[in-house]
Formats: structure tokens, C-alpha cells, sequence
């Protein structure tokens, strides 16, 4: 049993120190931060100024560096997912960014705009849906893991035993991680999908429960993380395990998906598509064996084992049994839109096929609304997603005193003036077609002219795509040759 963190906290808040009181039972601890030094020590309860402004939290998500100073982020909502096992299990559904600084006045208005962008960055990922924690449950590890485990490491904190791969505040909980007396109250949070069913297949009743656990390392938007490193982790790696829990017997059965693992590159450049290119530098065995040499050290030899436990009986399929096989459907495509949402930005395609079998009209029209927002997100707005999820895991950290900002980057003539161009020339064109001239041989020369200005502007802009796309600014990513 790992040693649980609190559950039940309090934020004492004064212009010196950050105190977080636990108030589950018999607990007297309070983890102290200090404003000023960053120190983090442990008190009890008696130590907490009577002034200090008090709010409750559920958990502490960690500790970053920004322009401004550190800041404090803790989770000031949760729901409850359900439970298994005897624990239950949360979401964080809101959390608060606090300073350490009691005043801005120390910045100047380049850095007072850095800051702003970089906690707006932070709060982006915050508020992407699908973070879940346990206080006494570790749900970075698979079922399979955990009952294969000495001693010593189920008395070990859930943050020391912790899967790093699967612990998205890592990089924020490095100053707790440091001190082991403090332990229990950080709390490891896991981002990706849970959900949790009571069924009944033959009057037998059973828990079943999917968890998506999407990995740390390599982490990003759609087109800006592909492939593998040189570590051999894939990009955007979800180990997703499915659970069925039956008469005090319990099974687990563990798939595992992530990009094609060799060194490739899908950057975006206007084009819906854009070409992918594979690296003609790197060895692509190399990155290829180490990833999937990983893959057998962590999950060993790969079998299909049928988990039903005796719930089925012989001859029959799960595919007959209407009223499961519904909630196992939604609760599968439930999980794809969660994941494609946190990595693409939008609702996965083809669910409809997922919950009944079949295309629909609605499921084309929603395939085709998600593909037009994907295409926008992809070369529009995923810069600065990615550059949040760099930020947020630590891949990037912030220099205050670094001497150019990482966030200014200079546009070239191209971005503001063809444009421009070829929006007064598709208007022209428009304009022309509704106020006719003299004659029509006028009025065709007229469109003519800036019909055609419109389309080569068009051309140019896309031919220079990669000019006008919203790229990555804190982590350059690899260039391929």
C-alpha cells in the first residue's frame, strides 16, 4: 500500500509565506514556501499566523519559474470519476496560478508582456480537459505493474514510485520531489482519459474501467512532434489499459499506440496535407530499436489474453450483448475524442462509426467541421500550443535575464504585404463583377486582372507557407536535412 497523500487541504495565505495546512485526520503537517527565498520546509499547525488569508484546495499541481518570479499552482475544483478498488479517483476540473511576488513594479513593459504571454501559455494547458489524480491509488502504473512489485515499493510515496513517463506536473513538483518529508503532499496527476462502469452481462455484475495515460516525453500538437528522439519515445505515446473487475478477481489488458517510430518530420505550411519528410541524417534502425527494446523491458512479451473471467459463457460474444457493448463503444470513442482533443485540438474523426457501426449524416458533417478546425489549429494557433506544453513540462525554462526574448520574433515583408495584396485584389475582383463598366469586354479586362493578382498572391503565399504558419518559438525543433 503506497503511502497516501493528503486529501483534505487548506492554502494560508500572507504577504511572507504560502502555508498549506493537511487536515485529514490526526495530521498536523503544514508545508511552508516562502515568498521571498523559495525555501520549502515543514511546520505544524500552531505556526500558521492567525492573519493569514485561508482558502481550501485539493492538491498541490507544483511550483514553476516565469519572468516575474516562481508561482504556486494548485487544483481549486475536482469531480469525482468514481471509484475502484476502495479509491477513489478525481479529475481536476480548475486550478489558480498564484505569485510568489506581492508587485510587478521589478519589470519592465517587454517583461511585463513576456510574463503575460507565458502565464497565458501556462493556463492554456490548464484548462485542456483531462487531468485525473488519486490520493491513495497509483494510477500511473497498470494493474499488470503493480501486482508484480517488491515490498519496499509499496511503501514508497506515489510520487517516488510514480511511471515518470505518465506524471504531467513532474518538471512542476522537481522542488518537492527533492525533499521525501514533504512527499505527501504532491500529488502526481495524470493527463489522458478515465472512465469507470458498472455492468451486467448474464445477472453477473462487474467494474469495468478504461484509462488513457498519455506520455510526458515527446509530447505535442499533431504536425510539430512526429516520429521518435533519440531516446527512442515516440511521439505522443497513450498507453491505454482496459480493466474488468469481477467477484474479487481482477484483469488487465494494456495497448499501447504513439507516431510511426523512426525519425520523420510533418511540419505545416498551408497545404492540408503537408508532405512528410524522413531525416536523412539520423539512423532510423537505432532510434527504431531503442523504442521498441523499451517497449519490451516495460510491457514484456506482447499477447492477446481473453479477459471475460467467467462473465461470458461459452460460445457466446461479446458483440451480442447489446446493452455492453453500447457502453463499451461510447466509452471507446468517449476515449479517442479526449486524446485527439489534448494532442490534435479537436473531437477525433469517424466516431460515429465507433458508437454504432455505421457512418452517419451528422458524423460527415461533424468529421468535416473538426477537419476545417483542425486545419486552422494545425497552421494558426499550434505554435503557441506547443510552446505551452514545452513550457508546462519543463522542455523550456524561463531566463529572466536572458537579453532577447525568445517570445519576439521579427515578421519579414512577406507576412503583412501579400496578404494584404490578396485580399484588396480578391475584393477588386468582387467589386468589378458587382459594378459592371462601360462594356463587357471592361468589365471581363477588370476581373481578369484581379482575379488573377488574387490567385498568384494566393500561389506566392502558399508556395511560402512555412513563412506564414504559426511555428514554435521556445524549443526549435528538428531540421530536417
Amino acid at each position: 500500500m503506497a503511502t497516501a497523500a493528503y486529501e483534505q487541504l487548506k492554502l494560508h495565505m500572507t504577504p511572507e509565506k504560502f502555508y498549506v495546512e493537511a487536515c485529514d485526520d490526526g495530521a498536523d503537517d503544514v508545508l511552508t514556501i516562502d515568498r521571498v527565498s523559495t525555501e520549502v520546509t515543514l511546520a505544524v499547525k500552531k505556526d500558521v499566523p492567525p492573519s493569514a488569508v485561508t482558502r481550501p484546495i485539493f492538491g498541490i499541481l507544483g511550483t514553476i519559474h516565469l519572468v516575474a518570479g516562481n508561482y504556486l499552482i494548485v487544483i481549486t475544483k475536482k469531480t469525482k470519476v468514481g471509484e475502484f478498488f476502495n479509491h477513489v479517483i478525481w479529475k481536476a476540473t480548475d486550478f489558480d496560478v498564484l505569485s510568489y511576488k506581492k508587485t510587478m513594479l521589478h519589470l519592465t513593459d517587454i517583461q511585463l508582456q513576456d510574463n503575460k504571454t507565458f502565464l497565458a501559455m501556462l493556463n492554456h494547458v490548464l484548462n485542456v480537459d483531462g487531468f485525473y489524480f488519486s490520493t491513495t491509488y497509483d494510477l500511473t502504473h497498470t494493474l499488470q505493474r503493480l501486482s508484480n512489485t517488491s515490498p519496499e515499493f509499496q511503501e514508497m510515496s506515489l510520487l517516488e514510485r510514480a511511471d515518470q513517463r505518465f506524471v504531467w506536473n513532474g518538471h512542476l513538483l522537481r522542488e518537492l520531489s527533492a525533499q521525501p518529508e514533504v512527499h505527501r503532499f504532491a500529488l502526481p496527476v495524470l493527463h489522458g482519459f478515465i472512465t469507470m462502469h458498472s455492468c451486467s452481462i448474464n445477472g453477473k455484475y462487474f467494474d469495468w474501467i478504461l484509462i488513457s495515460r498519455r506520455s510526458c516525453f515527446r509530447a505535442g500538437v499533431r504536425y510539430y512532434v512526429r516520429g521518435i528522439d533519440s531516446e527512442g519515445h515516440a511521439a505522443n505515446f497513450v498507453e491505454t489499459e482496459q480493466i474488468v473487475h469481477y467477484n474479487g478477481s481482477k484483469a488487465s489488458f494494456v495497448q499501447t499506440r504513439g507516431s510511426i517510430p523512426v525519425f520523420w518530420s510533418q511540419r505545416p505550411n498551408l497545404k492540408y496535407k503537408p508532405l512528410p519528410q524522413i531525416s536523412k541524417a539520423a539512423n532510423h534502425m537505432d532510434g527504431f530499436q531503442r523504442h521498441f527494446d523499451s517497449q519490451v523491458i516495460i510491457y514484456g512479451k506482447q499477447v492477446i489474453i481473453n479477459l471475460r473471467l467467467g462473465v461470458l459463457h461459452v460460445g457466446q460474444k461479446l458483440e451480442e450483448q447489446d446493452e455492453f457493448e453500447k457502453i463499451y463503444k461510447n466509452a471507446w470513442a468517449d476515449n479517442a475524442n479526449a486524446c485527439a482533443k489534448q494532442y490534435a485540438g479537436t473531437g477525433a474523426l469517424k466516431t460515429d462509426f465507433t458508437r454504432t457501426g455505421k457512418r452517419t449524416h451528422l458524423g460527415l458533417i461533424m468529421d468535416g467541421w473538426n477537419s476545417m478546425i483542425r486545419y486552422y489549429k494545425n497552421n494558426f494557433s499550434d505554435g503557441f500550443r506547443q510552446d505551452s506544453i514545452d513550457l508546462f513540462l519543463g522542455n523550456y525554462s524561463v531566463d529572466e535575464l536572458e537579453s532577447h526574448s525568445p517570445l519576439s520574433v521579427p515578421r519579414d515583408w512577406k507576412f503583412l504585404a501579400l496578404p494584404i495584396i490578396m485580399v484588396v485584389a480578391f475584393s477588386m475582383c468582387i467589386i468589378c463583377l458587382l459594378m459592371a463598366g462601360d462594356t463587357w469586354t471592361e468589365t471581363l479586362a477588370y476581373v481578369l486582372f484581379w482575379g488573377v493578382a488574387s490567385i498568384g498572391t494566393f500561389f506566392i503565399i502558399l508556395y511560402n507557407g512555412k513563412d506564414f504558419v504559426d511555428a514554435p518559438r521556445l524549443v526549435q525543433k528538428e531540421k530536417i536535412d
